[in-house]
């Protein structure tokens, strides 16, 4: 074929697929993957590929190429991976029923506490020790983060404790102790402790970080448990939990039946993490006992009143006179207030023991029933409701 001169040579495309063909095996070219080897399933991809393409050149015209070195390769990556190509499905699996996404779980950050229940004073102690690589909330790429708690089912104000605010920083150190007083053993049956941490704001909301729940079941009485996890996104709560009881805190009361005086003592000796129903985010709180039903209207005791407190101290008696066979018939209702000056008392919470309670109120006044002249001290938690006519002040 002759060109003229400035001419340039045209090939047709059957031409140019049949130029540089040359006989002999067809070797695969080397992907980045295959130096990053993943066995989702079955074989590796390095295998099937290099099995597709021997099944591609089948043309007996062309030698069979030397296996030998890709079937070395093969026994290598299966040396080296095969053993954990079984394991491997099984540690994704373990780590999809923690929950945790582990990009999300960088951004938020680790948080280090550790939890101990003191069984014998019924006491819950948090020890927030420090939180790493905390997600940046402030314009300087910062965070002034603290932690908060509530006890789940029943969160409210008055079982939240927090930590102080440490201000400018991503790795805080708190090192402080938060305790929840009136913990039952129900209580860590049926709790769970969330435990949040945000970012304070002087000027706007504060804003969420992270948080992460711990099942208080999970804990043994007495030992002290450490914990070092992610942190998670916010996790819905409830909505079909019931408002009505709305925990509103703790009270400490002791029952004795006195032989003797033929009367049943109550004592009413202390309350921990009440509502607070002041502006000033303390309360002014006092106790009204009654035993129904209470036919003379004279069964009703009220404690001395303890200003500005969430976590008042009465060690006050009462003594209702009553034969030991009568009690089976009766209920104890017991109310915490607030004192106003000039305008209505508040209902705080109250709690009923007697023969139609369930849980632990119902316990208290059997064990008080059965063992005459042994006085019994249980915590209770107090809710915003109570039947019966005790509400009114």
């Amino acid at each position: 074929m002759t060109l003229r001169k400035g001419e340039k040579m045209t090939i047709s495309i059957q031409e140019h697929m049949a130029i540089d063909v040359c006989p002999g095996p067809i070797k695969p070219i080397k992907q980045i993957s295959d130096y990053f080897p993943r066995f989702p399933r079955g074989l590796p991809a390095a295998v099937s590929r290099n099995n597709s393409l021997r099944s591609t050149v089948s043309q007996p015209s062309v030698t069979p190429p030397d296996t030998s070195k890709e079937e070395e390769d093969v026994d290598k990556l299966f040396g080296a991976y095969g053993t954990a190509s079984a394991a491997t499905p099984a540690k994704q699996d373990d780590v999809e029923v923690e929950g945790y996404d582990s990009d999300d779980a960088t951004t938020l950050g680790t948080l280090d506490f550790s939890l101990l229940y003191d069984q014998e004073n019924n006491a819950l102690h948090c020890s927030i020790n420090k939180a790493k690589g905390l997600k940046p909330m402030d314009h300087n790429g910062l965070a002034d983060p603290y932690v908060k708690l509530h006890l789940l089912p029943g969160a409210s104000k008055a079982n939240k404790l927090r930590t102080k605010t440490l201000r400018n920083t991503l790795n805080p150190t708190w090192n402080e102790t938060l305790t929840y007083y009136g913990i039952t053993d129900e209580d860590m049956i049926r709790k769970t402790l969330r435990i949040s941490v945000c970012d304070e704001d002087k000027f706007r909301h504060n804003e969420f970080i992270g948080e992460t729940r711990v099942p208080l079941k999970k804990l043994k009485p007495n030992q002290t448990k450490s914990f070092n996890i992610c942190l998670e996104k916010q996790l819905p709560v409830d909505k079909t939990e019931d408002k009505s009881l709305e925990e509103r805190g703790r009270i400490l009361i002791s029952l004795k039946y006195s032989t003797q005086k033929s009367c049943l003592l109550v004592g009413i000796l202390r309350c921990a993490h009440l509502a607070a129903m002041d502006a000033n985010g303390y309360s002014d709180p006092y106790v009204k006992t009654y035993l129904k039903p209470d036919v003379d209207k004279k069964s009703k005791h009220k404690t001395a009143v303890k200003k500005k407190t969430l976590n008042p101290e009465f060690n006050e008696e009462f003594c209702y006179e009553i034969k030991h066979s009568d009690l089976a018939k009766k209920t104890l209702e017991i109310t915490v207030w607030d004192y106003d000056i000039g305008k209505s008392n508040d209902f705080i919470g109250g709690v009923t023991l007697g023969i139609n309670a369930k849980g632990e109120r119902l316990k208290h006044w059997f064990d008080c029933l059965k063992n005459k002249d042994k006085k019994i001290e249980r915590w209770h938690t107090l809710t915003n409701e109570l039947p019966g006519s005790g509400l009114s002040d």
